[in-house]
């Protein structure tokens, strides 16, 4: 019998439907396979009973053509998104033992269109990390890792590894400033960041409220498509919620793109990338090129602000969203002998290292006599960043770059231990598209001399996936990207 978990969503629903195995077969292959690799650390929490009891229901439901559009799919679901009765951590000491006793938007909608829970995925604390290693259950482990243990990238880490390694058909992801698109990259997978209030936060456990969306990530450019067509919609409980249709992301999935403008940005080209990401990037463009596409040439003059300016914004945003996380209002108490000190224990043995130190950064930036300086100037700056890509888009469809400047590294890397700032650079192709708050997907274009997977990324204007949908289609057609043997 064929392995199960290798299908992609598209093909189990399909085999679903003709009945050639049962959701509840479905189900337990993934079980299987979740519980024969628990040494990557994908899952933080496993829901193996609870989701074979929706596979039965599922399975009920398809025999009586009553079926949604995922109906009997086993999803993951990062542990930032609030489910209910189901533990949600945020990956933090400080949410241990947390159940939500309400579902999250995006959860909520992908339950209603028959999906299936497995699991709660792995992530970096609070979703502040670029490569699952500061999660409080401990990093996760990429799947293309051979000698030596490699990260998944972050924030989504536990996502886009459980994903590679057929543990999941699909899980959902958080972006805000790369946190679906890096990880992604690193485990050749496919994942879209979404235009920002195209999906719904309100469930979704704040790290920076203006920059924040929820997306797939998924095994196959179709998938993405499919997910993301039951994760979006206008919420009435999130005030970013924008009210615009959703349309069927499947439909744009044709891969013709004949006479399709492809923007390339010279100032990302910079001095000193890698020479394979430099060769797939040319590479790439000469594949949507040889479909039809034109490749123009674009200016993104405020790039090299970028990185600067998300991290005034994000940590100041963090800042204000985690103030609320004290011992006594919100969050796992220790005690103290007067109020303050009880708020210092909490905060000291509940917060790990980089969500101390994107605290510290935002508060300083908030601070009297800071925020005109910093914050102030960082908003203005966006608006600039975001100007920048509405003169590019006069000239191009679409934007290709590199999703990441370097592949997957080690877990534990000396260099990105000891200096934050070099962790934080590895953001330096993202960053801008969520200030912009522009939709970008990234899907795999191959493999590096160490066979380690590197991922491309397809921008498009606000609310256009459909051209992303249709540039990354094409481009995943002449690729031909296989995942892990």
């Amino acid at each position: 019998m064929t392995d199960l978990t290798k299908l992609t969503i598209a093909q189990a629903r399909e085999a679903l439907k003709n009945k050639e195995f049962t959701a509840i077969e479905l189900t337990q292959a993934y079980i299987k396979n979740m519980e024969a690799k628990r040494e990557l650390n994908a899952f933080v929490c496993e829901c193996s009973e609870k989701a074979l009891e929706q596979a039965k229901l599922s399975q009920i439901k398809i025999e009586n053509g009553t079926s949604g559009d995922l109906e009997g799919i086993p999803l993951g679901v990062k542990d930032l998104f609030c489910t209910k009765g189901i533990e949600t951590t945020a990956c933090s000491n400080f949410l241990k033992g947390f159940v939500p006793p309400y579902e999250a938007t995006v959860t909520s909608k992908l339950l209603k269109a028959g999906a299936n829970f497995i699991g709660k995925l792995n992530m970096d604390e609070f979703a502040m990390g670029g490569s699952n290693e500061t999660s409080a259950f401990g990093p996760v482990v990429n799947p293309y890792s051979k000698d030596v243990k490699l990260v998944a990238g972050g924030s989504s880490g536990g996502s886009a590894a459980a994903v590679s390694a057929n543990m999941c058909a699909g899980a959902t992801g958080t972006d805000t400033g790369g946190s679906i698109r890096q990880p992604s990259a690193f485990c050749g997978v496919t994942g879209i960041k979404p235009t920002y209030g195209r999906c719904s936060r309100y469930g979704v456990i704040a790290f920076a409220s203006s920059l924040d969306q929820a997306g797939p990530i998924a095994k196959d450019v179709r998938d993405c498509a499919i997910m993301l067509k039951n994760m979006a919609g206008y919420d009435a409980k999130d005030a970013t919620s924008v009210k615009v249709e959703v349309p069927d992301f499947e439909k744009f999935l044709s891969g013709d793109i004949r006479g399709m403008k492809i923007g390339l940005p010279k100032e990302y080209r910079v001095d000193g990338l890698n020479e394979e990401v430099v060769a797939y990037w040319d590479k790439a463009a000469q594949m949507l090129k040889d479909r039809g596409a034109e490749i123009v040439e674009i200016s993104l003059p405020h790039t090299k602000y970028a990185l600067a300016t998300y991290y005034i914004i994000a940590p100041a945003e963090a800042s204000s969203n985690l103030a609320r996380y004290d011992g006594l209002r919100y969050g796992n108490r220790v005690d103290g002998n007067s109020i303050d000190e009880m708020y210092i224990n909490s905060r000291t043995q509940g917060f790990g290292k980089e969500v101390k130190r994107r605290i510290m950064v935002g508060t300083y930036v908030l601070s009297a006599g800071y925020y005109d300086a910093y914050f102030l100037k960082a908003q203005k700056v966006r608006r600039l960043i975001r100007d920048d890509f509405v003169k590019a888009f006069e000239k191009c469809d679409v934007i290709l770059t590199p999703t990441s400047p370097v592949a997957a590294f080690p877990i534990g890397d000396k260099k990105m231990q000891e200096d934050p700032i070099a962790m934080w650079l590895n953001d330096i192709y993202t960053v801008s598209v969520s200030l912009a708050g522009l939709p970008a997907m990234s899907l795999p274009i191959g493999l590096n001399k160490d066979g380690l997977p590197l991922g491309m990324q397809i921008i498009g204007k606000a609310f256009d996936e459909q051209r992303v949908f249709e540039a990354a289609s094409a481009l995943e057609k002449q690729a031909g990207f296989e995942g892990v043997k």
